[in-house]
């Protein structure tokens, strides 16, 4: 496939420190003592997706919380044994719970005097979509995501001629409208994706994220269900209410570029992608950080 003569070294930044600039200075960081309400009260009042865990006392990197972390908490993954075992189904109980039952104890970071090849690199190998970045003592620094090499894309010209056919992927999972959020979310961790579109009859009526699922939490959507307090009356809710239905979709043959600039400026993690208005393949912010990976080789 010929994609023109694009060089990654000259098209991405390289330079020490440089991380630290395209990342932001701005980071939101939680103890391990917060408890999970309070940690996901906090992602939805920020609007981020992942949160470095930090040691209050000397700011040193000691976990991360991920959206996803708070869909496996809500359903189908290991963390949910926490609900279902440790509270014996007692939501409000389980919540409560201290984030350090569910966070990342292992986390992948990235040097403050690295370079942005290198934290892309390793969000590629680990299957991540963001990196704390640290300095010599373990400090937090920063966090480098997905979303702040997408927008990078989508003013750097680094992956000319590249059209969204090239990265797409083609095998989308999806669900029905009438599934359950626990459907969802097991889902979700049983095929490691972060979000879901929703077919009904061969249509294209919505779209459901990690971060909905988070939402839902934050927002105190699930305390609006809860009667008794079981986690049932919380994951049994049709998908329909946490989904978004007013979404972006592109072409097979769209740029890359333009995909970029347009989830960039809509603030959105993925683009499902229609041909003859039937779903043909979804374009998620992993995707395009791929891409420039893929412009190198």
């Amino acid at each position: 496939m010929d994609r023109g003569p694009v060089e990654f070294k000259t098209r991405l930044p390289d330079q020490k420190s440089e991380i630290v600039r395209i990342a932001g200075k701005d980071v939101v960081t939680i103890p391990r003592t917060i408890t999970i309400i309070g940690a996901a009260k906090t992602m939805t009042n920020y609007g981020f997706r992942r949160l470095p865990v930090t040691n209050p006392g000397n700011s040193k990197l000691e976990g991360i919380l991920t959206s996803m972390d708070i869909v496996r908490f809500m359903g189908g993954g290991e963390s949910f044994k926490l609900i279902k075992n440790g509270h014996y189904g007692n939501f409000l109980s389980a919540i409560n719970e201290s984030v350090s039952e569910i966070m990342v104890n292992e986390v992948i970071s990235v040097s403050e005097k690295g370079n942005l090849k290198e934290a892309v690199k390793k969000m590629m190998e680990s299957g991540i979509g963001g990196i704390p970045i640290v300095d010599s003592e373990g400090r937090v620094k920063g966090i480098i995501t997905e979303r702040d090499i997408v927008s990078l894309i989508s003013k750097v010209d680094i992956v000319t001629g590249m059209k969204v056919k090239d990265i797409m992927s083609e095998n989308v999972i999806t669900i029905s409208p009438d599934s359950s959020i626990i459907d969802l979310t097991t889902t979700m961790v049983d095929e490691g994706f972060r979000r879901v579109p929703i077919i009904e009859d061969g249509i294209l009526v919505g779209i459901v994220t990690a971060t909905d699922v988070l939402r839902y939490l934050g927002n105190g959507g699930v305390f609006e269900k809860l009667v008794t307090g079981d986690i049932k009356e919380v994951l049994e809710v049709p998908v329909t209410e946490i989904m978004v239905s007013d979404i972006e979709t592109g072409n097979s043959n769209d740029a890359l570029t333009d995909i970029a600039k347009t989830m960039s400026q809509e603030n959105i993690g993925s683009i499902p992608i229609l041909d003859n208005s039937s779903l043909k393949g979804i374009v998620t912010e992993h995707d395009l950080v791929r891409s420039i990976i893929e412009v190198q080789e």
